[in-house]
């Protein structure tokens, strides 16, 4: 919606029920089951196409400028290469050091200049809420991807993607996730996602990295079994998913902390043995010591198909907001 005062007003991110044409995607809030239905059968048409093909024109003469004020190589990476199999062009700009930013440009003024060049911008700040206030200056479309320790709502997206592909459903499931819960936005906003589906859902974190309040009683709120537990052997048997995160040396002040509790949790082929035969083991990468590499030849281990999946998801995403689906 765009006010009197020229500026398009988001609110909180209203659901996206009447369709994702020219609108925002900034938090997991905004979806349902049914438009995360349409979203997933579109990726699993630009799948098929990106394997029979390689490549569509879809987007034949769009631009999306991709704008990461912090690090990033697989989200920054699968919209680049999301856009370019889809016709597009990309304005990469994963340096804002050497931008106008170091001249000390503000976030609103650098959205607007970009969306004179882009017809849908991807942000990633340091900054919770960043998303959001790009998107109550732009015009067109923002697509947050990540902002802080807050969301990361397309990531939140291939996670769900990703269990239903592998395991063929979403209701009925226990999830547990793994190591820092507190910093972690793609668990923030995994645990949002889940609530729209029957699931359980078991926290697994040393006390000084659990889940973050606010989230645990929305959980909570929308009746969802919880379960919270220190012991990732205490949860590893009845998981039909296993997500793990990274411990992440950039949210600590004290690197001794950090030492401390870097290798809290060490997912291993012996400690495999104690899971289901017919469940997976996930992870956002990157990945420093919590899952051994000795576990990747397991067909359990689908943090490179997530991986993938994440470059169809975000084929969608664009093709929708830009009314191409």
């Amino acid at each position: 919606m765009v006010g009197g005062n020229g500026i398009k007003t988001v609110g909180l991110a209203p659901k996206m029920d009447s369709g994702f044409y020219g609108k925002d995607i900034i938090s997991v809030r905004q979806f349902t089951r049914e438009n995360l239905s349409y979203i997933f059968n579109i990726a699993d048409e630009m799948r098929a196409v990106v394997r029979r093909v390689g490549s569509t024109d879809l987007l034949k003469g769009h631009v999306l400028a991709c704008v990461f004020y912090e690090p990033s190589t697989r989200t920054s990476s699968s919209f680049i290469a999301a856009m370019s199999r889809l016709g597009g062009s990309v304005i990469p700009i994963n340096e804002v050091r050497y931008s106008s930013v170091t001249k000390g440009e503000s976030l609103p003024d650098t959205i607007r200049t970009l969306e004179s060049y882009a017809d849908v911008i991807v942000l990633r700040h340091p900054e919770m809420g960043a998303s959001q206030v790009a998107a109550e200056y732009a015009r067109k479309p923002i697509i947050n991807a990540g902002d802080g320790v807050g969301e990361h709502p397309t990531q939140a997206l291939l996670d769900l993607y990703t269990i239903q592909s592998d395991l063929g459903r979403l209701d009925g499931l226990n999830v547990v996730m793994a190591g820092d819960l507190r910093y972690g936005r793609t668990v923030h906003s995994l645990a949002r996602l889940l609530c729209l589906y029957d699931v359980q859902m078991t926290f697994v974190s040393p006390e000084i990295l659990r889940l973050p309040l606010d989230v645990m009683n929305e959980v909570k709120a929308l009746g969802r079994p919880v379960r919270e537990t220190y012991d990732v052997r205490d949860a590893i048997a009845d998981a039909d998913v296993l997500y793990v995160t990274r411990v992440q040396r950039e949210r600590f002040a004290d690197q001794a902390q950090y030492d401390e509790l870097k290798d809290y949790y060490v997912i291993t082929p012996e400690l495999m043995e104690n899971a289901k035969k017919q469940m997976i083991v996930m992870h956002p990468l990157p990945r420093i010591n919590e899952i051994s590499y000795a576990l990747d030849s397991d067909p359990r281990a689908a943090y490179f198909r997530q991986m993938e999946n994440g470059m169809y998801i975000r084929m969608a995403l664009l093709a929708a907001v830009l009314g191409k689906a």
